[in-house]
């Protein structure tokens, strides 16, 4: 489990579902099973229904009657739940980091450290891979999304010797991408630049916004009054969403007034101050260094 995963914001987590020993709770984000383990830690005739979609996150389960664990996206959370015969739960924990799995394997082309095919698939079935998005996509919609999911002010000019080498031949691999990227490489700062730039097109190919939006949105549903929302997020869009959905019941702009001014939203923010990780934390896992943990309360 360790080497899969080091689940991030563990005890804070954790804590902040509030779990009931007989509870029926969801982890959206199963990965290398470490938040969902420690969660069955507090159950006793409870229920844990966790999702992954990536079937090398299957091979983490451990065998408990309490536990049922779904290769699928928690995008259709609703559903699988109708599915399994729970109308309402007590608590969703969402750990919306990569788990360390998917860098380290050479294979699947999440890193730039690697020579391999650029994939960055979470769900291998799934036909969307880097390499459709680098070779098929519009320039303004590649310029989007280097801008949107990888904060890149250099957006444009990416774009532009994309547009370039492709021209000539396909993009496939992950060093043909780095070599075309080379002349607009700072030495000092290559790695951060590559990581902001792969970070935006495994955003794109997964779709995670969207699924990330429509978890929220069914979380509401789903959530019993009184159950727990723990979402933790690695990147400022991310954490965005979260926090106006929890403060508004929307992604933008304000709920509406009632004729005596009052608003309805659905929930109640538990912590004021965002949780995140602590010195010691982050020195024996660099890459909890972005998280943020917020917790709310279905009204």
């Amino acid at each position: 489990m360790e080497l899969y995963h080091t689940p991030v914001l563990l005890e804070q987590s954790i804590e902040g579902l509030a779990i009931k020993p007989d509870g029926v709770y969801v982890d959206c984000t199963f990965g290398g099973g470490g938040h969902s383990r420690a969660i069955l830690s507090k159950l006793t005739t409870g229920k844990l229904i966790a999702f992954d979609q990536d079937a090398d996150a299957l091979a983490n389960q451990p065998e408990d009657a309490r536990l049922i664990l779904i290769q699928g996206n928690f995008r259709y959370l609703r559903n699988y739940l109708k599915y399994q015969k729970f109308e309402k739960i007590d608590g969703i924990l969402a750990d919306l980091g990569v788990s360390s799995h998917h860098f380290d394997d050479q294979t699947r082309g999440f890193s730039f450290r690697w020579d391999a095919a650029l994939d960055m698939r979470m769900n291998q079935h799934a036909t969307l891979t880097a390499r459709t998005v680098l070779n098929e996509y519009e320039p303004q919609k590649l310029r989007t999304i280097f801008r949107l999911y990888g904060e890149l002010n250099e957006a444009g000019r990416i774009v532009h010797y994309i547009e370039k080498y492709r021209a000539e031949k396909p993009i496939d691999t992950v060093p043909q991408f780095k070599e075309l990227l080379e002349p607009i490489m700072p030495p000092k700062a290559q790695s951060k630049l590559l990581a902001k730039i792969f970070q935006a097109l495994r955003i794109e190919v997964n779709q995670e916004m969207e699924a990330l939006k429509e978890m929220l949105e069914q979380s509401v549903e789903v959530l019993k009054p009184g159950g727990r929302l723990v979402v933790i997020t690695y990147h400022s869009l991310e954490d965005r969403l979260v926090k106006n959905y929890i403060k508004n019941g929307l992604f933008d702009g304000e709920p509406a007034k009632d004729l005596y001014g009052n608003v309805s939203v659905p929930f109640a923010s538990v912590n004021r101050k965002i949780i995140i990780p602590g010195e010691n934390e982050i020195e024996q896992n660099s890459r909890a260094r972005s998280a943020k943990l917020r917790i709310a309360e279905k009204i």
